[in-house]
Formats: C-alpha cells, sequence, structure tokens
C-alpha cells in the first residue's frame, strides 16, 4: 500500500436524521497519517456528525468511509482501535486515576503487568504519574482532562478523536492545555481529528482545519492560509476578525464605495463586474497614517470612534461614514514606542493592502 494513501477517506458521505434535511452533504474528505485535523464551524455545522459517524456512533445515510482503504462503515466502535476524548471527560467516578487509565487495556484483556506499564507510562506522557491511586473527584478540571487524554492514548490507537475536549476550562487552561496537546501529538505522531467552534483553538494546534457550515467543508486547508487567504464570505467572516466593506465591483479587481471612492482588492470568487461585493480586511493588514499631504493608493479617511487598550496591542474602532462599518484596525504597542497613539474623534488615513482586500460577492 502506498504511503501517500489516506490513513481515513470520506468519499460521498451524507447524513440526515430526519430523511429530510442533510445534516452532513457529500463529504469528500481525505485525512492523512500523523496529522493534527480540526473540524471547525458553528453549532450545526456538521462537524461534530463527521466526528461521531468516524467514531462509529452514527452511521452514514449514503457513502463510504474507508480506513487504511477498507471499508469501516459497518465496523462496530470498540473494534475500530480509536481513542475518544469527550468535554465531559466521562470518567468513572468510582474508579482511581490508574483504573480509569487501564479500563480499555481491561476490556481488550491485557495482561496485568503490561497494563501496570503502559498505564504508568500514559500517565507520565500527560504529566500526572505518581496520581495512579487517586479518584477523579479530588482532581482539577484540567487534570480530569489529563486523566481522559491518557486514557484515549494508553491502547496505542492509530487515531485519536476528540469532542470540545478543552470546552469546560477556563481561558488560561485552556490556553495552556492547547500547548500540551499539540506537544504531546508531536511527540507521538498519531493521528488527532479535533472538533471545535474555537477558531483560536483550531489555528493554534492544527496542521490543516476543515471549516463546516451547513454540513459541507467550506475551506480546508492549513491554518495560515485559512486566515490569510479565505476562500469564501463565510470563512473570511467565522475565522478571525475582518473589516468589511460594502460596494460594487467595477472592472475585475476594484470596490467601488457607495460616495465613489475605490479600492484594489483580489477578485476571490470572480464575481461580475457591476455586482455587488464585499471587501474582508485583516485588522493587522490595514495601516495607520496621519491625515494631511497626498493621500496615498489604496487608502480612505475615517475619523477614530473608540481605542481600546489589549495589552499588547491598541485596537481602533474607526468610523468611515457612507453606510459601512466601523473599521477595525490593530496597533501593535511596545514599551518603547514614545509616540501618541490616535485617540476617539481624530481624523485618521486608513491605507489598505491591495493583496488582503478580498472582494466576495455578496
Amino acid at each position: 500500500m502506498s504511503h501517500a494513501e489516506p490513513l481515513v477517506r470520506f468519499t460521498g458521505v451524507q447524513k440526515t436524521y430526519d430523511g429530510e434535511q442533510l445534516v452532513v452533504r457529500d463529504l469528500n474528505l481525505d485525512i492523512q497519517r500523523g496529522e493534527f485535523l480540526s473540524l471547525l464551524g458553528p453549532s450545526g455545522s456538521g462537524k461534530t456528525t463527521t466526528l461521531m459517524m468516524l467514531a462509529g456512533f452514527e452511521s452514514p445515510t449514503a457513502g463510504d468511509i474507508l480506513l487504511d482503504g477498507r471499508q469501516i462503515t459497518g465496523t462496530p466502535p470498540h473494534k475500530r482501535n480509536f481513542g475518544m476524548v469527550f468535554q465531559n471527560y466521562a470518567l468513572f467516578p468510582h474508579l482511581t486515576v490508574g483504573q480509569n487509565v487501564a479500563y480499555p487495556l481491561t476490556v481488550r484483556k491485557v495482561p496485568k503487568d503490561e497494563q501496570a506499564r503502559r498505564v504508568a507510562k500514559a500517565l507520565d506522557m500527560v504529566r500526572l504519574g505518581g496520581m495512579a491511586d487517586r479518584l477523579p473527584t479530588r482532581l482539577s478540571g484540567g487534570q480530569q482532562q489529563r486523566v481522559a487524554l491518557a486514557r484515549a492514548l494508553v491502547f496505542e490507537p492509530q487515531l485519536v478523536l476528540m469532542d470540545e475536549p478543552l470546552g469546560a476550562l477556563d481561558k488560561q487552561l485552556r490556553e495552556h492545555m492547547q500547548i500540551e496537546l499539540k506537544e504531546l501529538h508531536r511527540q507521538l505522531g498519531v493521528t488527532f481529528v479535533y472538533v471545535t467552534h474555537d477558531q483560536g483553538e483550531a489555528l493554534t494546534m492544527s496542521d490543516r482545519v476543515a471549516v463546516f457550515n451547513e454540513g459541507v467543508i467550506q475551506h480546508l486547508a492549513s491554518p495560515e492560509a485559512l486566515y490569510e487567504t479565505p476562500a469564501n464570505r463565510f470563512v473570511a467572516g467565522f475565522v478571525g476578525d475582518s473589516t468589511v466593506l460594502k460596494g460594487t465591483l467595477e472592472g475585475q479587481n476594484t470596490l467601488r464605495l457607495p460616495d465613489g471612492q475605490c479600492l484594489q482588492g483580489v477578485n476571490v470568487n470572480r464575481a461580475a463586474a457591476g455586482a455587488a461585493v464585499e471587501a474582508c480586511v485583516r485588522p493587522e493588514r490595514i495601516a495607520l497614517q496621519p491625515v494631511g499631504g497626498p493621500a496615498p493608493a489604496n487608502a480612505l479617511d475615517a475619523r477614530v470612534a473608540r481605542a481600546i487598550y489589549y495589552g499588547d496591542h491598541l485596537r481602533l474602532l474607526c468610523a468611515l461614514g457612507a453606510g459601512q462599518a466601523e473599521a477595525t484596525v490593530k496597533v501593535p504597542l511596545t514599551r518603547a514606542d514614545s509616540n501618541p497613539h490616535p485617540q476617539a474623534g481624530e481624523a485618521v488615513r486608513l491605507v489598505f493592502e491591495a493583496p488582503s482586500t478580498r472582494l466576495y460577492a455578496v
């Protein structure tokens, strides 16, 4: 078998619960060996249903799911050799940490001495060595999540499936666990498939991200490509912050605003001349210049409505007038920066990078 063949392949997979509305529509997706793939999207987008079909807890209404080139649509969950980690941990409260982690090995009738060795290794892996005799109720939320992760890894699965596993943790602990999970993935080389609605989490951890909406993958790409070159208007709005400008397309790549001003951009989906379009621009791709003197290309005059301090940067919300939403501009802050920053009410000039001004048909 070619090493390049994907570990998992979805071909024409559909899922409906009521026979009418498709929760997942014509899904074609390859999951590569050893990658960290996140399924990202809003509630009801089909991402969790996709994970549940892969796990075997749901069956596709149509299509095929292949593992190593073999059909697994009819294979029950316990025979798929997948580790699972859920948001609610799903630990047995009456069993110790060690017994919880050993459970998949007990089910597989692994000898006791081998169980002890593997449990100790799995707990060390998640930095819980020495806690095997504790009960889960004596652990913090982050520690319980690590136990659930150790249990998913202890039988050396070829695939680890995670459904919003960090959703119940507070922000600081969640960000810490993201770094730990990514490092663990790097060390183990196991394939991770991770469901989340948190865009920052997906961008931070993944090799690739599949953005779902209405049962369809809208964009499948690396985090950088997803952020810098979104495939459509939905992805541009869902992943990261954007300033959105409304207007019409003039020629091939020019946005004409209602007040007659024009900006050059990239016509992503080949909208036709005269079509209503929206430009999406990341806040850090807008440069700030003082008003006065000749205006540079691709610039608009604006007025600062609010300045919000974020510690490492200042976020300016700028009024553009003419029925436009406020433009968001990120201004980096450094200790050495002694220049006064614009305050509410000040006039500013916003310069837009043409390659980062992405035009989408409405």
